[in-house]
């Protein structure tokens, strides 16, 4: 690929996810007429993006992006700013933006490009999410938005598909359903449990799978599971209509040390109805001691954990989906203590 193409690809990646701060081409590529073609018909021509960023969001990165391009010409003979992008930013100009305040209430289209995927032609395989990056709900829950260990265990799984293709999966603490989206559509796995213990999660999940063309399928479902409490089925049902469970993965999940004993108490649950299931945690390390209280816990109930040693890839190098590289994240396998029937 053209050194331009991939610099521009990058942008449009991060564009898509929402990114604050972008990427762009350097200016020896922005003057270019074909770079700019490129730009507008991948992520500014009508109908160019099926789930668009907000108004606000494209107004900001257009003006951004034509001043840029027209700080890079030196020679008006010879270059110019598109015609395309103009009368985009004029429109967007003369479109009625909701104020910044009732914006941040709203959720947006945010999509996730995963660069650890082979690329399917003609674009590199993503997963779209309806989210509020800004909204903490009224029960507290912060799973309305994808944190950053979501994606790098997503990217650790892309790296070694075969923990969840073919196999039946639980996430717990599902949040905006990133991993169990991934898992259904890009990982093949038999099924997955999308389980999250707040409602607001629950009923927002449906729409994330109509995003990426899940809604009709069987083999991803939202379910209720609150920490802490026995997993129990209906009367004559087993729980989880008796379907086995192979993996079970988390991804911030144990950042509140509050909820670690329960949330012990329900990998403890699980082990003792699947004894052979694997489990994976994945853990932004923002307080470490919050960490150590979920790695006592497991030790105290005679579950082993075993760093994965998978580390976030510099922000420079990474394509999709993009996180913070200051802060690392753990990702961790959990299993029973051999010497207590592991």
């Amino acid at each position: 690929m053209a050194a331009w193409k991939s610099q521009v690809e990058r942008f449009c990646h991060e564009y898509l996810q929402l990114e604050p701060s972008l990427d762009f081409p350097d200016d020896a590529y922005l003057r270019e007429a074909e770079v700019q073609d490129t730009i507008f018909g991948t992520i500014f021509a009508e109908g160019a993006v099926r789930y668009s960023p907000p108004p606000r969001y494209r107004l900001r990165v257009l003006k951004q992006l034509v001043a840029r391009i027209e700080a890079s010409i030196s020679d008006w003979d010879q270059h110019a700013v598109s015609d395309d992008l103009m009368v985009a930013l004029s429109v967007l100009l003369a479109t009625p933006i909701p104020p910044e305040t009732d914006s941040a209430q709203q959720k947006c289209y945010v999509t996730y490009h995963l660069s650890a995927l082979p690329r399917a032609q003609p674009a590199q395989p993503c997963v779209t999410l309806l989210e509020n990056r800004f909204l903490i709900s009224a029960a507290g829950t912060t799973g309305l938005r994808t944190w950053e260990a979501a994606m790098h265990l997503g990217q650790y799984l892309c790296r070694h598909p075969s923990i969840v293709s073919g196999r039946h999966v639980l996430e717990l603490g599902a949040g905006t359903g990133y991993l169990s989206i991934l898992c259904t559509k890009h990982l093949d796995a038999a099924h997955v449990i999308a389980s999250d213990g707040s409602d607001d999660v629950i009923n927002n999940l449906p729409d994330n799978f109509f995003l990426n063309g899940l809604q009709d399928s069987p083999r991803v479902v939202p379910m209720d599971v609150k920490w802490g409490y026995a997993l129990m089925g209906t009367e004559d049902e087993a729980w989880n209509g008796g379907r086995p469970v192979d993996v079970v993965l988390g991804a911030d999940i144990t950042y509140d040390d509050s909820v670690i004993p329960a949330l012990v108490g329900t990998l403890l649950d699980v082990f003792a109805l699947h004894p052979r299931v694997e489990v994976y945690i994945s853990a932004t390390q923002r307080n470490i001691k919050t960490f150590q209280v979920f790695l006592d816990k497991c030790r105290l109930n005679h579950l082993d954990v075993e760093d994965m040693r998978f580390e976030v890839p510099p922000r420079e190098s990474q394509d999709g989906p993009f996180y913070n590289d200051q802060v690392a994240i753990r990702i961790c396998r959990v299993c029973r203590s051999q010497e207590h029937g592991g």
